[in-house]
């Protein structure tokens, strides 16, 4: 899921999305499956034309990734119409925070989230924390996010769940706080919450990257009955609690 690493090795991301998804389709058919819960994503949309952004909204995306999830959503549409396959397609925003209690949290190799990657800068895991271009047009210049909890995040599945299994109809429903934060403001957030200076010096832009990605939530709401509830600065202490006593994540 790199936007970036999907700019130089497309066909790999085709290969997993795309022919992934159409062999697990195959093999619900085989064995009388008829309904998915399916983790997209807001790349679908590529650059908005404004925000916040519905589900209706054109989607052009920027980067093979989301072009991948595109595809997978449309090959599950057709999929729907000839076998009566049911759907949620959950469009995420950017998911992040970790479980209450920090027991479980975020571990990638590589990191190439956000919030981790600035938590690592307190926890002396790296100097400072890179901001990838400050030119684009923004109050600040810097890329605009939505952030979801990742709690909210397990909510809206069993909401999907008790969609389908209620035989309701398949639908697509982003999800978001319908709150924009530039990586800058995030710095500022994450340096409220750990007390720690959290240096930054600035890089170029990458690839594919759309200036502002900021969801409209209302079908999740009015549909699922799905509503956010932690803030930004909750998703950080969680996040903050995760990494501080898991520093090399899982491994320790």
């Amino acid at each position: 899921s790199l936007v970036g690493e999907s700019m130089e090795k497309p066909l790999p991301y085709f290969n997993n999305n795309v022919h992934g998804m159409q062999t697990l389709l195959e093999a619900m058919l085989r064995h009388n499956v008829d309904k998915i819960v399916f983790s997209s994503t807001a790349a679908v949309y590529g650059e908005p034309e404004s925000v916040p952004i519905s589900e209706d909204a054109p989607t052009r995306p920027a980067n093979p990734y989301g072009e991948s999830k595109l595809m997978m959503e449309r090959i599950m549409d057709w999929a729907g119409r000839a076998y009566g396959m049911r759907s949620v397609i959950l469009r995420y925003f950017n998911v992040a925070g970790a479980l209450p209690g920090g027991e479980i949290g975020e571990d990638h190799r590589p990191e190439s989230h956000l919030i981790p990657l600035i938590l690592q800068v307190p926890l002396g895991l790296r100097p400072h924390i890179t901001v990838f271009g400050e030119d684009y047009p923004t109050p600040d210049g810097t890329c605009i996010r939505d952030y979801l909890d990742v709690m909210d995040l397990a909510d809206a599945h069993m909401r999907a769940l008790d969609h389908l299994r209620n035989g309701r109809g398949s639908v697509i429903c982003n999800l978001g706080n319908g709150q924009g934060f530039s990586v800058r403001a995030m710095i500022e957030a994450a340096r409220r919450v750990t007390g720690h200076a959290v240096p930054l010096r600035v890089g170029p832009r990458r690839a594919g990257d759309p200036a502002r990605l900021v969801a409209s939530a209302e079908r999740a709401r009015q549909v699922l009955g799905w509503e956010p509830k932690v803030g930004i600065e909750g998703i950080i202490a969680s996040a903050w609690e995760w990494h501080r006593t898991h520093p090399r994540g899982f491994s320790l």
